[in-house]
């Protein structure tokens, strides 16, 4: 069963639209298992920019945001010429900063990856609470 794209669901905060490019695909003719990894990562830069603290306003601050875990589910393949469109909301649990990502096939709206990352916040080089980011997030947790 594929799920679909639901205009109700009010939790994603950020959207990303992005086309497949030819060299992310494998023999098979469909995306790379690992290029995903990259199209999650590029939507949580945009969403932290779009937020109005970037990971270089991140870096001059002294903020490394780490990840320590990443869940994938790959549901269906996207191929050369696809564009999907990446969303996602975020939540904080104690120290962590979990977001959960959904990417899409923005033609069929079938869903492609399924993922929770999670990330902690090291500030000056020792792990924090991660309150300059979670002020930074405010709107969106």
């Amino acid at each position: 069963m594929t799920q679909q794209i639901s205009d109700t669901d009010s939790k994603y905060i950020f959207t990303l639209e992005m086309k497949v490019r030819d060299y992310e695909i494998d023999s098979e003719g469909i995306v790379n298992n690992a290029n995903y990894l990259h199209y999650l990562e590029h939507t949580r830069h945009e969403f932290c920019s779009m937020a109005g603290f970037s990971f270089r306003k991140m870096q001059e601050s002294g903020i490394i945001p780490v990840l320590n875990r990443i869940e994938v589910d790959y549901k269906t393949p996207l191929r050369s010429g696809d564009v999907m469109e990446s969303r996602l909301w975020v939540e904080m649990k104690g120290v962590r900063f979990v977001f959960h990502q959904d990417i899409y096939n923005k033609v069929t709206g079938e869903l492609s990856v399924k993922a929770v990352v999670s990330c902690v916040c090291l500030e000056n080089g020792r792990l924090s609470r991660g309150e300059a980011l979670a002020e930074a997030f405010k709107d969106y947790l």
